[in-house]
């Protein structure tokens, strides 16, 4: 008889951080502050960037989309993550599993592209900045969001194409706080070597390519930097890097530490906290990178503050006239 009975997965079982409650119930407090943090942080840049003027450039466009995908990356892992952490199932439904594990891997494939080319605008600006408005027009900021995003999809494609008719018959517990792919992969009964290869593939390709083409960037900036005169213009055109360079660090090193690597033993925790740098920490910290080193964005969410205390002083005044 060629037919043998399997049971077919219906759920997954996340088992995050397993340690005792009180540990648990502060790791969700530390978790959802963070997560509120990121969420404030990058939605103010966000709104900063489309209501004030003085940010309407290429380069401010860039980092309110990078924003965006913060808050949606996070928001596609950390909900689920909080609400098992106290939860006694910690259950994810098969298609909940499968859809948080493709949009994960489409923003945050789109982020590396999205980082490359905001290290592109930065060489621009600074290699050719009699040029950089006529090269960096709208229609080109546009196509190089769009190309990442498309560029993201493509990369992805291959593994998400295997990875759909793979069958699940059990055990069906996953070792992580969300459904990542190499240990979702364990779960499959069946040959994943292709798929596996697959994975590895597209990340070292995705990973390494836009890390290269930023890492060229930079090396022409650098040079650029080096040839200005005065110690004041190269400080100057180098502060503009500096909170790019802080994120590409923060976000390809924990990546690359993640996802290009040997699959042999078992440092499973170790990979859990890289994840956590990668999807809560650094997230959170990116809004404060971006506005407390640049004088612009400091000076818009000033005014908005103003702006904001200024009107709340108005309503108080007509209704004490009232």
């Amino acid at each position: 008889m060629d037919h043998i009975n399997k049971t077919t997965v219906t759920e997954f079982i996340l088992l995050g951080f397993q340690n005792e409650k009180e540990v648990e119930i502060l790791l969700f407090s530390a978790f959802l502050l963070m997560y509120v943090t990121s969420l404030i942080g990058n939605t103010m840049i966000i709104f900063l960037v489309c209501g004030d003027y003085r940010l309407h450039s290429p380069m401010y466009f860039f980092v309110s989309n990078l924003s965006f995908l913060e808050v949606a990356i996070t928001s596609t892992v950390v909900p689920k993550m909080l609400a098992n952490t106290l939860s006694l199932t910690k259950a994810i439904s098969f298609m909940g599993c499968l859809a948080q594990s493709f949009f994960y891997f489409l923003l945050g494939s789109t982020e590396f592209f999205l980082l490359a080319v905001m290290s592109f605008d930065r060489y621009v600006a600074i290699c050719n900045p009699l040029r950089y408005i006529i090269i960096m027009n709208k229609k080109t900021c546009v196509s190089l969001l769009l190309g990442s995003y498309g560029g993201a999809f493509l990369s992805i494609l291959a593994s998400a194409i295997l990875s759909v008719p793979l069958p699940f018959c059990g055990p069906n517990v996953i070792n992580h706080f969300f459904c990542d792919s190499a240990p979702v992969l364990k779960l499959v009964c069946a040959d994943i070597s292709l798929t596996e290869l697959a994975d590895c593939v597209s990340s070292a390709v995705l990973l390494l390519g836009s890390l290269l083409l930023t890492g060229l960037s930079y090396t022409y900036i650098i040079i650029t930097i080096f040839r200005i005169p005065s110690v004041q213009g190269r400080q100057k055109a180098f502060s503009t890097c500096v909170s790019h360079i802080t994120v590409v660090t923060l976000y390809y090193g924990s990546s690359i530490f993640i996802y290009v690597r040997p699959k042999k033993g078992n440092v499973m925790n170790v990979y859990k906290l890289a994840t956590v740098l990668n999807t809560i920490v650094t997230p959170m910290l990116n809004p404060f990178s971006y506005s407390l080193r640049n004088e612009k964005v400091k000076d818009s969410l000033r005014d908005t503050f103003n702006k904001y205390v200024g009107m709340v002083t108005n309503l108080r005044s007509l209704r004490s006239q009232k």
